[in-house]
């Protein structure tokens, strides 16, 4: 099969135009089929606080009312991801911006209520690889904002992560998939303290060890839990590494 990676990108990366423009350099030298999954809260946060829109944050997970709903809509799927598709299109790349809507490429189900209403958040039900696939062979790189629908004309924030993990699976039929989870840190710290005690290979066991004994914790732990169930769905190897590392293949490997 050919060989595919899938980098999904988030915080300050995306957010500020020089870590912005190093990414996409460094995402341009990728070799092979290519795709990519952006996210953009805090210049979400930073406009509803413009717009006297509070933000409501739970267990690190937002809180979407349908004002919220609309901002991230504009930033996400405005403002961040025409920002990618405008600097890969000056790199030579012929990217294209999605939502999930767009071609009904990704269908999820409003999140139900349990101990916690987050309101207009998604869960992924469907992934249409073969639709993307298509657009991969003809030459696209796909660049998709953490919007999806759920197919009766509302539309859902997404957690980013979570739409790269599903795509990955979904993609892997077709493709040899890599998948890289790109953020400010060299990848999986041993010790948050120490930037350079990246943690080089991870395993079920060891992560479910380290989640126990409070070395991994927070937004690392539902980034881990989608690795490995990437991994489980045929994902040939996900990397968790900052932006240097993309070309470097440098971080943590889960295989």
């Amino acid at each position: 099969m050919e060989r595919l990676t899938l980098v999904k990108v988030g915080g300050k990366i995306v957010e500020e135009e020089d870590s912005l423009s190093c990414l996409l350099r460094d995402f341009v030298d990728i070799p092979g089929y290519k795709a990519l999954v952006h996210g953009g809260g805090r210049l979400a946060t930073q406009l509803a606080g413009r717009l006297g829109v509070e933000c409501r944050i739970v267990d690190g997970r937002r809180i979407t009312d349908m004002e919220t709903l609309r901002i991230i809509t504009m930033v996400y799927a405005g403002l961040v991801n025409k920002n990618i598709v405008a600097g890969l299109q000056a790199l030579g790349v012929n990217a294209l911006g999605l939502t999930g809507a767009d071609m009904n490429l990704i269908r999820s189900d409003k999140r139900p209520v349990k101990d916690i209403d987050y309101g207009y958040v998604g869960d992924v039900k469907e992934v249409d690889a073969r639709l993307l696939a298509f657009l991969i062979g003809q030459g696209a790189v796909p660049v998709l904002a953490p919007v999806t629908h759920d197919g009766q004309g509302l539309l859902l924030n997404t957690n980013a992560d979570t739409i790269a993990g599903e795509t990955a699976k979904a993609l892997a039929v077709d493709f040899d998939v890599t998948l890289i989870y790109c953020f400010e840190k060299k990848g999986v710290l041993l010790d948050e303290g120490d930037e350079d005690s990246v943690i080089e290979s991870l395993d079920r066991a060891t992560f479910e060890r380290y989640a126990e004994q409070g070395v991994v914790r927070g937004g690392m732990i539902p980034k881990l839990e989608n690795a490995f169930a990437a991994i489980d769905a045929g994902v040939r190897q996900v990397i968790i590494t900052n932006t240097s590392g993309i070309r470097s293949n440098a971080g943590t490997h889960i295989y």
